[in-house]
């Protein structure tokens, strides 16, 4: 799928209140002298189309790393929907690839198994499982979906799960690397991960 990433954008949520991180933002904390967001940032391929960082504070430095900004259109951070359909509303590429900035370890080759997955599958969402549990802000999503989020959105829901369940969607298996998507949730999480030599 050597054309493929000429059809994806990325966008890395970034919105969130972090309240078990004690509010701080995330993407900005860093892990072995680099910001979150930066692990994030080099284990995706250069060669996407556009890149989005969807963030609701801390604007002048995530500006710093020279990608678009997206704020969520919704108020009071509502959730990683509120993000997913901000990017959605801009992305000009049949897919948006949406990850979250506190996954420092994603797969390297998750563009591809995500869109091979989607496109063999004929789904419009494809999202990553551990082996564990499903990772749904981990996903490959068609931008045709705009509309369909946006109502959903209106109509007061805001649970990930349920909106996935109304498209068509296919799981993609990652039980090949469990680890790929531990997340950082709080300082204890960064502690860990520090003593480690993964990231």
């Amino acid at each position: 799928m050597s054309d493929s990433n000429n059809r994806i954008s990325a966008m890395i949520l970034a919105g969130g209140r972090a309240q078990r991180m004690g509010g701080v933002d995330k993407g900005l904390v860093t892990l072995h002298n680099k910001p979150l967001i930066e692990h994030v940032l080099d284990r995706l391929p250069a060669t996407l189309t556009r890149l989005y960082i969807n963030a609701n504070r801390s604007h002048s430095a995530y500006q710093e790393f020279g990608f678009s900004l997206i704020r969520d259109e919704l108020t009071d951070y509502q959730g990683p929907l509120a993000g997913i359909a901000s990017g959605l509303a801009v992305c000009t590429t049949p897919w948006l690839l949406v990850v979250p900035c506190d996954t420092p370890l994603l797969p390297r080759d998750l563009v591809e198994r995500l869109l091979t997955a989607a496109i063999e599958q004929q789904a419009n969402i494809a999202v990553a499982h551990d082996g564990q549990r499903l990772q749904p802000v981990v996903a490959l999503i068609k931008h045709d979906l705009a509309d369909s989020l946006d109502q959903y959105l209106a109509g007061g829901d805001r649970k990930i799960d349920l909106w996935y369940k109304q498209q068509s969607m296919t799981q993609v298996d990652f039980s090949d690397q469990p680890d790929a998507f531990l997340n950082i949730n709080s300082l204890q999480d960064m502690s860990a991960l520090e003593r480690s030599s993964d990231a």
